[in-house]
């Protein structure tokens, strides 16, 4: 504040310097002050959508719910291709109880800017994470080595307490002559002290190309260990699957260990271990092991890896 009172004096008519002083105000929680403020500002530089937003802000902070949804509906107006306009305004809605005029405003935030997280933060905050989530996919000349592959899956999973949740996924394959179709279910949970268990099944109708039967379940535990520290926080997952085909078993182990690393790295070992049980042959193991460094792309804003497999053959 006494960097920007200084600003002012030097420079008495700069109102980019004024709003710098009605948001510190706002920050320090002064809110009828910042509100006295931008209303000085907007008196001369009614034409900046900055300005009606942190006014709208203001307004909102201070309980004035309405007041805050015009002032953020003259931003809008102002410029209306500007996600965290709409943002705002979807949150000023919402606050004066018009929660289908706030959805729609969180949407045409997204649409404007799809990969913006703090819109779905704000939406969650205001209407609460979806209890159902419905995915369809489909996937062409998949593994096409002989015969062009399809794949087209259905996922319906259902968020039922914070803590439960339930998955449902239908699969239908045409691969080459060969036509299949999978239903496999799941139920989800996060235990205090042994952290997320996965349990679930399937059944098929194999056409003697995917497993008949399946049975899986699957552990994750994490641990944040530090802030500050080399290794930030480690998690680990353990899966054991079981594959019965027509005319042959399938149990595949996978255990796998990442370390969080300083500044989003991530380094991760997995070993799988795989027993195939044929007819007269016995039981042959195949094992495999992955090592996996991952590092942030910030040019791309995605992650890039690189990863060495060691693949060995033997009973």
């Amino acid at each position: 504040m006494r960097i920007v009172e200084e600003e002012i004096a030097r420079t008495p008519g700069d109102m980019d310097v004024q709003a710098w002083r009605a948001r510190i105000l706002e920050w320090s929680g002064k809110l009828a002050e910042a509100e006295q403020e931008y209303l000085q500002i907007l008196r001369i530089a009614n034409k900046d959508p900055d300005n009606w937003m942190g006014l709208g802000n203001v307004y909102l902070q201070e309980g004035k719910a309405q007041e805050a949804s015009r002032a953020l509906d003259t931003a809008i107006g102002l410029d209306p291709k500007r996600a965290d306009l709409r943002m705002a305004h979807g949150r000023a809605l919402a606050a004066a109880g018009d929660l289908k005029g706030a959805r729609l405003e969180f949407q045409r935030a997204l649409s404007l800017d799809p990969a913006n997280q703090e819109v779905r933060i704000a939406q969650r905050s205001v209407f609460g994470e979806p209890k159902n989530e419905l995915c369809v996919g489909q996937e062409d000349n998949a593994f096409n080595f002989l015969n062009p592959n399809y794949d087209e899956w259905l996922n319906l999973q259902t968020q039922w307490t914070p803590h439960w949740s339930t998955t449902f996924v239908g699969n239908f394959f045409q691969w080459g002559p060969a036509h299949a179709a999978k239903f496999q279910a799941s139920v989800g949970g996060q235990l205090p002290k042994w952290g997320g268990l996965t349990v679930g099944g399937a059944t098929a109708h194999d056409s003697g190309v995917i497993p008949k039967t399946e049975l899986f379940f699957e552990l994750d535990r994490g641990l944040k260990i530090s802030e500050t520290r080399f290794i930030r926080g480690l998690e680990f997952t353990y899966e054991q699957h079981w594959y019965w085909y027509s005319d042959a078993k399938v149990q595949a182990l996978a255990g796998v260990a990442l370390i969080y690393l300083p500044r989003d790295w991530t380094f991760s070992i997995g070993v799988t271990e795989a027993q195939a049980t044929f007819p007269g042959l016995g039981n042959q193991w195949r094992p495999s092991e992955t090592a996996r460094l991952g590092f942030p792309d910030h040019q791309s804003g995605r992650e890039a890896a690189f990863w060495p497999h060691l693949f060995c053959n033997g009973n």
